[in-house]
């Protein structure tokens, strides 16, 4: 409470009265605030100065304060609460002037026999005050308005109050603060004046609360540093054990992004440099007809179609060493023998490739569970450079006429099929065990006459491969009647066998393509 009588000032034209200072402003301020934090002790000690201030009040000549509420509750940088604008009836009655008229909002305080009697705005009484001190402690014991768990207007609840039953107060149940304080405050908002305590009685009251302690703020201030203390290293370990889950987090989606060297270098603040591989395989696939497919379905189907075709796929692809790269689309590109180099990668790549054929035949849609989805495949080996390209989404990307051939060995090829370069088959013959069966010569953009080859399956590896649609009849009686499937572990290479054409048939040409007319309308022979 604000000690002694604050000073006045009653020169013309305005009159006033000055207090000391308190910046931590109101208690309902206070209250309001979401940033401040208030324990119970706390709570318990701002009531308390509130109840010393009104016993000091009561005891002195003003006898009562009439206008007691949140608002005009003072909280000190100390932390200490005053009790403020007691008098000012008095002063204004002694002045012979007329009692200025009070909203609703601000009767939420005033007890009901006043608001019966003199409509709140009359002289207070020390029963009156104690009500007062009643609603504060509700607003401090939940830290909201007065009557605020209730849906009424202020002015329906100062209705309500002043002309019962029914009898309305606020709701604050017992779990909300200590049993004896909860019951000590619906004493104080007692119907009847003479069943509420005064604030002497109070006084008591609160000292058994305090267990016979003297508390203050600073007190309770001390208790909570040594609180804070004793459970912050508790609390460290638990922000610890959070930062080390959000970071795994990060390392793992950095991980499927990159490969893993690149991403710890990356981590590291180091610069990844562009890196050149002497070997490697690549892989590429899509969907034949896919455009097609994709207007027999709603975007969302399609959504749903890649992602559930390419998560078997990136599961399947985690039994081999290889790198899933990226998908574009129906796309799908993996590359063996980076980034760390492997010599088996040419059969790291071609195994995996039979896998994904065998998924694809097994693959059902959603939506379109009778239509076969066919997946058409290009394996490539060769020389290619790698690097890290962006910074707001960095990506790992291949580049070297490498890639592009592999991509041509899948554009050129057929449904359910695996189409390899000759250099993918010369690694796949040297390893043994592989099945391959020569097409022929095949137009390549940008490359020429390329002979390619078809791989066929590979010795124990048992999985069910889909049947093929049949290729243009040519070819057709070309892989039945030509027999030139070879194994690739007892033969060094696997060559075409010689063409047997008449010589009035087709004109003179080296063996390769005079095959390759056989097999193929699109061949080189077509285009002379």
């Amino acid at each position: 409470m604000c000690r002694g009588v604050p000073a006045g000032c009653l020169c013309s034209p305005r009159p006033a009265l000055v207090f000391d200072a308190c910046g931590r402003g109101s208690l309902e301020d206070v209250l309001m605030a979401d940033d401040i934090k208030l324990d119970w002790t706390f709570r318990l000690s701002l009531l308390t100065d509130l109840v010393r201030g009104m016993r000091y009040l009561h005891a002195s000549p003003l006898r009562v304060h009439g206008r007691l509420s949140s608002r005009n509750c003072v909280v000190d940088s100390r932390w200490v609460l005053r009790v403020t604008d007691f008098g000012l009836p008095a002063l204004i009655r002694a002045q012979a002037l007329p009692q200025p008229l009070r909203a609703a909002r601000d009767l939420l305080w005033t007890a009901p026999e006043l608001l019966r009697e003199q409509g709140g705005g009359g002289r207070g009484t020390q029963p009156g005050d104690v009500f007062s001190f009643a609603i504060i402690m509700q607003e401090v014991i939940v830290r909201g308005e007065p009557y605020c768990m209730l849906a009424l207007t202020p002015e329906e609840i100062v209705e309500k109050v002043s002309r019962p039953p029914p009898l309305i107060r606020p709701s604050v149940s017992m779990g909300a603060a200590p049993p004896d304080a909860v019951s000590v405050m619906r004493q104080c908002w007692s119907e009847a004046p003479d069943l509420r305590p005064d604030f002497h009685r109070l006084h008591d009251i609160f000292r058994h609360l305090h267990r016979g302690r003297k508390i203050n703020i600073v007190d309770s201030m001390f208790e909570m540093l040594e609180k804070y203390s004793n459970n912050l290293e508790e609390l460290i370990k638990e922000r610890t054990e959070q930062l080390d889950m959000e970071k795994k987090k990060t390392e793992q989606l950095l991980n499927r992004m990159l490969p893993r060297s690149v991403a710890e270098r990356l981590m590291l603040g180091s610069r990844v440099e562009p890196e050149e591989f002497a070997d490697v395989s690549i892989y590429f696939s899509d969907i034949v007809g896919f455009t097609a497919l994709a207007a027999r379905c709603t975007p969302v189907q399609v959504v749903d179609l890649l992602n559930d075709l390419y998560t078997t796929f990136d599961a399947a692809i985690e039994q081999y060493r290889v790198y899933k790269v990226e998908t574009i689309g129906d796309a799908y590109m993996v590359v063996g023998g980076l980034p760390v180099r492997t010599r088996d990668h040419a059969e790291s790549v071609a195994t995996m490739a039979l896998h994904l054929l065998h998924l694809a035949g097994r693959f059902r849609l959603r939506h379109l569970p009778d239509t076969p989805l066919h997946l058409r495949i290009g394996l490539h080996s060769g020389p290619c450079c790698a690097a890290v390209v962006g910074l707001t989404m960095p990506r790992y990307c291949l580049f070297g006429d490498t890639v592009n051939t592999a991509s041509r060995m899948e554009s050129t090829g057929a449904a359910w099929r695996i189409q390899v370069s000759a250099a993918t088959a010369e690694r796949l013959m040297a390893a043994g065990g592989y099945r391959l069966r020569s097409r022929g010569l095949t137009m390549i953009k940008g490359k020429g006459a390329m002979h390619t080859y078809w791989l066929l399956g590979k010795e124990g590896f048992d999985k069910p491969l889909p049947t093929p649609p049949p290729l243009q009849s040519e070819e057709v009686l070309f892989e039945v009647d030509g027999e030139s499937e070879c194994e690739s572990s007892p033969a060094p290479s696997c060559s075409p066998p010689p063409a047997q054409v008449e010589p009035s048939a087709t004109p003179t040409l080296p063996a390769p393509l005079v095959e390759r007319q056989r097999s193929d309308p699109t061949s080189v022979a077509d285009k002379q």
